[in-house]
């Protein structure tokens, strides 16, 4: 009796993510997989997570080697599932072929139609077997691959996001094919076409200007990935170096000790990704960078008041944080064109407040979970969906949705004992905030009576913002305002 299998799809991680790179297979053929198990790592260009199994079972076949790039939807593995209850599923198609010869009495007609039948009863049984395994509605996703062949006839994958822009822009594959890409394996990505795109359309002469976009290209990919210096030299010298530069790449990946102390390290994927993502957010927005004191003296004090009574009462903690980011939503709705994104010569003014927070992991790395329509959440709302996002992005269960449409992003360096910084945009925003440790120090306190010194707990406000867009005017008073929401804190508040 034969054994049902299972067909393990890719599973949709979110709108905006069409495919996934395998990073690691966590069971092998023939190992036992208990439902919801997980079954592999995967990542995706947003984030890192698993993919579990919907069944129990034993693993069959592996469809998909790590770090091959794979469309969601797509099957990954097959699981046999030790029930011989499907077996009758592949019999009932075998049941209808006779049939029709019993229905159609006339003898001329019959011989042929069984004839046309059983061929096809032959391709049957595999969709036959997949329309009894849940999750078939993301097979559709397969006709994606004869697209991914027809726009290039190299190997090079292009996602289909990137694939419309092309074809928008009267891209061809030859053309797309000689683009580096800064994603993993060498990947085109949307940024690195919308660059080319950009840099393609200042250079108004036709042919000359694919000299300087070759020449230009490699600069977002030379961070991050040495291996794109090697197509940038065999051209303006002679083919004789080239082939050294690939031998010298070679050893970097692997962990090799230079001199007795020296080590080169390549690095992981996601410090990759955030290499590359500064230095493109360096190279696109001119940064200025204002900063205001602030004294949270009444915020501290209240906070100190209702922090225990609120970890009681609802079971967790409240900190600085959704403090810091509900004062910033009330400066947005004050000055709006902070809330905004920029496409080449165009402002988009975005409806929604969403709240990008950047999270330090155990790993060293750093991940930006969105806190999504933040003006519509109260002090409570904040905190929780704040905490929500911290937890699951240390313990790597953060879904791609919950790290895109951010419109502004706060990062927390006092967290680390710094007292302000000068941070990065986080591309394609406009504006991020750094918020330094709190410090007691000796002020100036301005009274009815006149001025005194006393102990205040003061601290800084940086906000790095595109000039392109935002002039200083607009981006220091965005800032003063935010400061202002703080030092007027009510001590009375209830939450």
């Amino acid at each position: 009796m034969c054994m049902a299998k299972y067909q393990l799809l890719l599973p949709k991680m979110g709108e905006s993510v069409a495919e996934a790179t395998i990073i690691k297979w966590l069971k092998k053929p023939g190992d036992h997989i208990e439902a919801d198990e997980s079954v592999m790592d995967i990542a995706t260009d947003k984030v890192d997570s698993e993919v579990p199994s919907p069944v129990s079972g034993k693993l069959v076949e592996q469809l998909c080697k790590e770090d091959d790039v794979v469309q969601v939807g797509s099957v990954i593995a097959i699981i046999e599932t030790g029930e011989a209850e499907e077996t009758p599923a592949p019999a009932a198609p075998v049941v209808e072929v006779p049939q029709p010869e019993t229905v159609a009495t006339p003898a001329p007609e019959i011989q042929p139609e069984p004839v046309a039948i059983e061929p096809k009863a032959e391709e049957t049984p595999a969709p036959a077997e997949v329309t009894a395994i849940p999750g078939l509605e993301q097979l559709p996703s397969t006709n994606t691959p004869p697209p991914d062949v027809q726009v290039s006839d190299s190997v090079r994958f292009y996602s289909p996001l990137v694939r419309s822009i092309a074809a928008q822009e009267g891209i061809g594959s030859a053309e797309l094919d000689k683009i580096p890409g800064s994603g993993a394996e060498g990947r085109l990505t949307k940024d690195d076409l919308l660059y080319y795109i950009r840099v393609k359309s200042g250079e108004i002469a036709s042919e000359p200007a694919k000299e300087p976009v070759k020449q230009e290209e490699p600069v977002i990919a030379s961070t991050p990935q040495p291996e794109y210096k090697a197509p940038v030299e065999p051209k303006p010298q002679p083919a004789s170096e080239p082939a050294p530069e690939p031998k010298a790449a070679s050893p970097e990946p692997r962990s090799t000790s230079v001199s007795g102390g020296d080590e080169i390290i390549e690095m992981d994927r996601m410090r990759r990704l955030i290499a590359d993502h500064m230095v493109y957010s360096k190279q696109t927005s001119p940064h200025v960078t204002s900063f205001v004191e602030a004294d949270v003296t009444a915020l501290v004090k209240w906070r100190e008041r209702v922090k225990d009574k609120f970890e009681k009462r609802e079971g967790e903690k409240i900190t600085f944080t959704p403090i810091f980011i509900e004062a910033v939503v009330k400066a947005i709705k004050d000055f709006p064109m902070i809330n905004i994104t920029v496409n080449g010569t165009q402002i988009t003014k975005k409806k929604d407040i969403n709240i990008s927070m950047a999270t330090a992991l155990p790993s060293g790395n750093l991940i930006v979970p969105v806190i999504k329509k933040a003006d519509e959440l109260n002090l409570l709302g904040i905190t929780k969906s704040v905490n929500d996002l911290a937890n699951r992005a240390r313990i790597g269960k953060l879904l791609p949705d919950d790290v895109r449409d951010g419109t502004f992003t706060i990062t927390n360096v006092g967290s680390f004992g710094n007292v302000m910084g000068t941070p990065i945009i986080n591309q394609p925003q406009v504006a991020i905030l750094a918020v330094g440790a709190i410090k007691k120090k000796p002020a100036v306190i301005e009274t009815k009576l006149g001025d005194m010194i006393g102990i205040r707990h003061m601290m800084f406000l940086s906000l790095s913002y595109d000039h392109r867009v935002v002039d200083g005017a607009l981006g220091g008073s965005f800032v003063r305002r935010v400061a202002d929401y703080l030092e007027n804190w009510d001590l009375n508040r209830e939450i």
